[in-house]
């Protein structure tokens, strides 16, 4: 890469200029969640300092604790994106249903989809959490204003994806459909610098990622793959495996991006009705695709996550993802059972 640094506002200019993949009003929406992730990196940076840590004493509509910074977040991300002119309604993990951009703003053609802070059990902690966001085109107008059924679009229908960890570095990953590209905050400079481009992740690894303490409620398919792995270099794959687990699925999946591995977050026989415990729309969508366009696979156990098409705005899924050749393996397990 060139010393000179490239700033995230000038990469999406070029973006535009060269090939046309990022239109103007999508630039600028980018560049406004870019800003947004910023404010929530200085909230998650200052922790007991900024009287942010511990509950807020209320629940999502998951049903969930909320952390104080899941509402810091999502208040982050609703205010910086409703006036701008680019957006026609928002949608979030933390809200039952969607937010309309205020008649008094203009209103735009994207609709924005985000889990503000995703891997809130660590937040108390100082462990790495972060912020996912997807971005649709809003269907033509029916003349009935935005609807709830306007978000219900397959993932492979996003036109923008990405999440912003915030760890030792606080970095942005980001998808327009032409690759992956990541940029590091530079807080001297007050702007996010690409450090990163075309990023692959390798066909095959050694590391998986899962939630062991549920192994006793997974399905078959799952109880064989995981065994083929811890039975190491004397079982039937040859090769020792070792075993990550953040319950962050930002940071999790931030690892595989860097050096490989598979995330897995399956459906288990606890609650049978439900396909999975991660939000389509919200988490599975856009990792999915930020994933594939770094050259691996995501699957549900079943069919390939971008095909979904969603029933509801926070419908659930089981989440195969990462190292192309792990994520088909495990995939044909469920189809063989």
């Amino acid at each position: 890469m060139s010393t000179q640094k490239i700033s995230l506002t000038r990469y999406l200019v070029e973006q535009q200029r060269n090939d046309g993949s990022i239109p103007s009003q999508l630039r600028l929406l980018l560049e406004v969640v870019a800003r947004a992730c910023k404010g929530i990196s200085q909230s998650v940076n200052k922790g007991a300092l900024g009287g942010v840590l511990g509950s807020a004493e209320s629940e999502n509509v998951q049903g969930e604790v909320q952390k104080k910074l899941d509402i810091i977040a999502n208040e982050v991300l609703i205010e910086a994106n409703e006036w701008g002119g680019h957006l026609a309604a928002m949608a979030s993990e933390e809200m039952d249903s969607i937010h309309l951009v205020p008649n008094r703003y203009p209103q735009g053609e994207y609709l924005l989809l985000f889990d503000p802070l995703d891997g809130s059990s660590n937040i108390d902690v100082n462990v790495s959490i972060g912020t996912i966001f997807s971005v649709l085109r809003k269907p033509e107008d029916n003349g009935q204003g935005v609807q709830e059924s306007d978000f219900l679009q397959a993932g492979s229908q996003q036109v923008a994806a990405g999440y912003c960890i915030y760890g030792p570095q606080t970095t942005l990953v980001l998808t327009v459909g032409n690759g992956v590209a990541m940029f590091t905050l530079d807080r001297e400079q007050g702007s996010f610098v690409l450090t990163q481009e075309r990023i692959q992740i390798p066909a095959d690894t050694k590391e998986f990622a899962i939630n062991m303490s549920n192994q006793r409620h997974w399905a078959e398919p799952v109880q064989r793959y995981i065994g083929e792995c811890l039975a190491g270099k004397e079982g039937p794959r040859g090769k020792d495996f070792n075993m990550r687990w953040i319950a962050s699925m930002v940071a999790d999946v931030h690892r595989i991006l860097m050096r490989g591995g598979v995330f897995m977050y399956p459906w288990d026989k606890r609650e049978p009705e439900k396909a999975g415990k991660l939000r389509l729309m919200y988490e599975a969508n856009p990792m999915s695709w930020i994933v594939e366009q770094a050259g691996g696979a995501a699957t549900n156990g079943h069919q390939r996550i971008l095909d979904l098409k969603p029933a509801k705005l926070h419908e659930r899924v089981a989440v195969f993802l990462g190292s192309k050749n792990e994520v088909e393996r495990v995939t044909s397990y469920h189809d063989a059972a």
